[in-house]
């Protein structure tokens, strides 16, 4: 069985006054949900769907046991991450500023597991929010059914073969409000690229036809 295919090893809890938010991501990468546990593992299971490189992702893919001299100790890492070259990534989600010593020590035996494994580990804390919005809009548009008529793709892949201000390269391509769900829907499947990380996405933001796009 495929790691990437593995069920969560431990169930999602949510209860009254809980500080965390769990819940489910439909992951338009594999079209199945995703479970995960606060808004952080959210966003970065968003930016794993948004990354073309992965191909697969599970949460909470299996327990890691180990001995630390005084106890047996466990940890289960949030995501499994397949990438299209075929390498195996083991991620973990924990803001800088909220990594206790026994978090730390978990990580650390978490990365030297992958290792032995010939897998990649990963410890990833908070996200930029420019670029966590700017992907966070585009999410809304991940669906295939944004993808809209083939004709209007084709167009917007002509109009934007130069970099051209979004409400503009738009409206050239047809009806501004038939046209704008499959711009950001080619956006999210980046054959469309933009700056993501500078400012929020507005009409002055410009588009352009990625390399490799059809």
């Amino acid at each position: 069985m495929r790691v990437e295919d593995a069920v969560p090893v431990r169930s999602f809890r949510w209860s009254r006054g809980q500080e965390h938010f769990p819940g489910w991501w439909w992951l338009a990468t594999t079209g199945r949900h995703v479970g995960y546990e606060s808004w952080l593992e959210r966003d970065h299971l968003m930016l794993l769907d948004f990354d073309p490189a992965v191909t697969a992702v599970a949460s909470q893919p299996f327990w890691l046991h180990w001995d630390d001299g005084y106890r047996g100790r466990r940890h289960a890492p949030d995501f499994f991450a397949r990438l299209a070259d075929g390498t195996g990534v083991v991620i973990d989600v924990r803001a800088d500023d909220r990594i206790e010593r026994q978090d730390a020590e978990a990580f650390d035996v978490t990365a030297r597991a992958c290792g032995a494994a010939g897998w990649e580990f990963r410890r990833v804390g908070m996200i930029d929010p420019v670029l966590a919005a700017n992907v966070r809009w585009l999410s809304r548009y991940r669906h295939p059914r944004c993808a809209g008529p083939p004709g209007v793709a084709d167009a917007l892949r002509r109009v934007f073969a130069v970099p051209v201000p979004l409400p503009t390269g738009a409206a050239e391509a047809g009806d501004t409000l038939a046209v704008l769900p499959v711009l950001f829907h080619l956006m999210w499947r980046r054959e469309l690229a933009a700056d993501l990380g500078s400012g929020p996405l507005g009409p002055s933001s410009l588009a352009w036809l990625a390399a490799g796009a059809r």
